[in-house]
């Protein structure tokens, strides 16, 4: 059975063409005219194959790749096999990546999954919505009263709309997404299964009555270019809005509580919980599987390691990781304490020695 290919194929390009595209500086120009047909890693390369090196975690495979040619720094530059045509590059997978980009800018953004170029027979479109020219509707997807779709928007097969939501142009709503109290911006790319605008946690808990829900009457705000991946939840507003900054990018399966506020061009990785009424500064970079607690303030800049557990405010440009979170030089310090001690032994209160 032949494999199927899910991506347009590159052009075919010569290491001559390759280095004016990327920006690369072909060291053997007597190599120019040799034709490179696609991108590979180095282990799985071939002589038609350019790949690239930058990490010496991966120099056995470097020693190893049948690539016909390498982005590779000039630190690196003769670490690479003889048969193999070097480009010099100052970041090498900036320039792998830029090439990418050229040649596999369907990748990009999702596409409708049925290669549809307009709205599906089975899609359920209220009278009232107002889709503008371009917008991609695949099959089954429901879209609510007086909902606005921009130019160049694709929403994906199974997707509910709900009531006045609003979504900018060349958008991505991936499929089985629901959305409801939202208004988002223009280059939005939302993952499958994403839930957006549904109730914060909110309750007044162990009451008389029991845990007396608290009403959610806020919304969630989504700038313009953000992406959030797959399986991600946005709770929206209790009295606030729920706020997502222009140009952040968040990873699967992060939960995001009510009334939380992300800056710009934040980073956050995967099973991220935002608990709610969370200020969160611009450029902030967060670890997957972070958590971090209610009403703190994350300042600009700052950065929070995989796996911590944060339960005080983080000044800018902070750097810290642990659970309890702390800022990493403490963090560390205490870690070889305690290994220092675990090796060495600890007396007990009758001076007895423990291993």
């Amino acid at each position: 059975m032949a494999q199927p290919i899910f991506f347009k194929q590159p052009p075919s390009s010569t290491l001559a063409e390759l280095a004016t595209l990327t920006g690369a500086v072909l060291v053997d120009p007597a190599r120019g005219d040799h034709v490179i047909r696609g991108l590979a890693s180095l282990d799985e390369a071939g002589p038609m194959h350019l790949a690239f090196f930058d990490n010496l975690k991966y120099a056995d495979q470097l020693k190893a790749t049948k690539a016909g040619a390498c982005l590779v720094s000039p630190r690196f530059e003769a670490q690479v096999p003889a048969h193999v045509a070097v480009l010099r590059a100052t970041q090498p997978f900036r320039a792998f990546v830029k090439l990418a980009r050229e040649w596999h800018a369907d990748a990009l953004r999702p596409q409708s999954w049925f290669d549809n170029d307009g709205i599906a027979p089975s899609a359920i479109i209220d009278p009232s919505a107002h889709l503008e020219d371009g917008v991609i509707v695949d099959p089954l997807a429901v879209i609510g009263p007086r909902v606005e779709i921009g130019a160049g928007t694709v929403i994906g097969a199974g997707a509910v709309i709900g009531a006045d939501v609003k979504i900018g142009r060349d958008c991505n709503v991936g499929a089985r997404t629901a959305i409801q109290f939202a208004l988002i911006g223009n280059n939005v790319l939302i993952h499958p299964a994403c839930s957006i605008g549904q109730d914060g946690y909110g309750f007044i808990f162990f009451g008389p009555e029991g845990h007396l829900k608290v009403p959610q009457t806020g919304r969630v705000l989504i700038q313009n270019d953000v992406e959030v991946g797959a399986g991600t939840t946005i709770d929206r507003g209790s009295l606030r809005d729920t706020v997502i900054g222009e140009g952040t990018k968040i990873d699967n399966q992060v939960q995001i509580g009510h009334n939380v506020t992300i800056g710009r061009h934040c980073l956050l990785a995967a099973q991220i919980g935002l608990a709610g009424s969370l200020t969160i500064g611009d450029n902030v970079a967060l670890g997957a599987k972070v958590g971090i607690n209610n009403h703190l303030k994350i300042g600009d800049g700052a950065q929070v390691t995989a796996m911590s557990g944060v339960k005080d405010d983080i000044p800018p440009n902070g750097r810290w990781g642990g659970f309890f979170a702390k800022p990493t030089k403490q963090w560390f310090k205490e870690i070889i304490a305690v290994e220092r001690l675990v090796q060495g032994g600890t007396a007990d209160p009758k001076g007895e020695r423990r291993e």
